[in-house]
């Protein structure tokens, strides 16, 4: 077991609730999106390629196929998923079978990038976190120098 101590995540989760749900969540999401970025590159270089198709099958999403939709219990509000689409040669790769061995790309993948996409995580959801409230603070202005043009 690997244990990474991750510092600012509070005071990022407090910035975070200071905005619109709406704007929250696009924050997130663009994070994680930018953080398994890498992730997604070392699972397609380490893909074992036939055809292919496994390696074009891997993709940063926030949507599961239906049967790992049925496997899954939500843990957060947002969550991405990286990995190859619902292809058994997926599973038979990774794990092996009776007649062949494993050939993993996903687990490789996820150990050498976890503790940089944790970091660029907190990194970018602090730059993204900025300059939502940038903006907030042009939109008020706008507003506000609307209001006193019209009176």
């Amino acid at each position: 077991m690997t244990t990474i101590k991750i510092e600012g995540l509070s005071e990022l989760k407090d910035a975070l609730e200071e905005l619109s749900k709406a704007t929250a969540r696009n924050v997130q999401k663009r994070a994680l999106i930018e953080a398994a970025g890498p992730l997604e590159a070392d699972a397609e270089r380490l893909a074992p390629f036939r055809k292919g198709t496994l390696k074009r099958s891997i993709t940063i999403s926030p949507k599961l196929s239906s049967r790992q939709r049925s496997l899954h219990k939500p843990t957060a509000k947002v969550e991405m998923f990286v990995g190859p689409g619902s292809l058994v040669q997926a599973i038979t790769s990774e794990f092996g079978t009776s007649h062949s061995a494993p050939r993993p790309f996903m687990r490789p993948a996820w150990d050498s990038n976890k503790k940089p996409m944790l970091l660029s995580i907190r990194d970018f959801l602090a730059e993204q976190i900025e300059k939502a409230r940038q903006r907030a603070a042009r939109k008020a202005a706008r507003i506000l120098a609307k209001m006193q043009g019209a009176n």
